[in-house]
């Protein structure tokens, strides 16, 4: 699976979780779909940021400008999740940004699969990509679980800060009882 095809399965997985929420029966399973949201968006954006968009800002013709324009995207989704992540189950202001939520991530996909995909394969060479997509796969298992709004978006900051918010997200999960995998 090449990079592109691995963040696009992402953006799939999340979209079902959206499903997900809205179909839970009560505000406990909301509440750990929520959970999950907030884990796999949170690695999600740890990989573009540390991989995925330094390559867009090399690969691309204006490449700065567009990663830029994708990590303020990133920038609202991250507090969102962490205004979320500190929401009780069932709290009132739920709902409402879960609808927020939504319609960010909504728009992230749709410019990182409508524009910004298809020039990144015009312009990166596929076993470029595959390789890329073997690196995201294998960093997935070590990325945050939890969104730092404050945190640095792209490397050097992130690359030293993303190990350590990693580790102490995975304490964090393992103290609270949230899913792992």
């Amino acid at each position: 699976m090449d990079a592109i095809e691995l963040l696009q399965h992402d953006h799939r997985m999340v979209e079902q979780l959206f499903r997900d929420y809205h179909a839970a029966a009560s505000d406990t399973q909301r509440r750990g779909v929520i959970e999950l949201m907030i884990r796999e968006l949170s690695r999600h954006a740890a990989l573009e940021e540390m991989m995925f968009y330094p390559m867009v800002r090399k690969a691309l013709p204006e490449g700065a400008r567009r990663a830029d324009e994708h990590l303020a995207g990133h920038t609202a989704v991250k507090k969102l999740l962490h205004d979320l992540d500190k929401l009780p189950a069932g709290a009132a202001r739920e709902a409402d940004l879960v609808r927020r939520l939504h319609g960010a991530v909504e728009q992230h996909i749709r410019t990182d699969e409508e524009e910004l995909a298809p020039e990144v394969r015009d312009h990166v060479p596929q076993e470029d990509l595959e390789r890329l997509g073997r690196l995201l796969k294998q960093a997935k298992q070590s990325a945050p679980t939890r969104p730092h709004p404050g945190a640095p978006d792209r490397p050097p900051g992130l690359t030293l800060l993303g190990p350590v918010a990693a580790a102490y997200d995975r304490l964090r999960d393992r103290l609270q009882g949230r899913p792992s995998t």
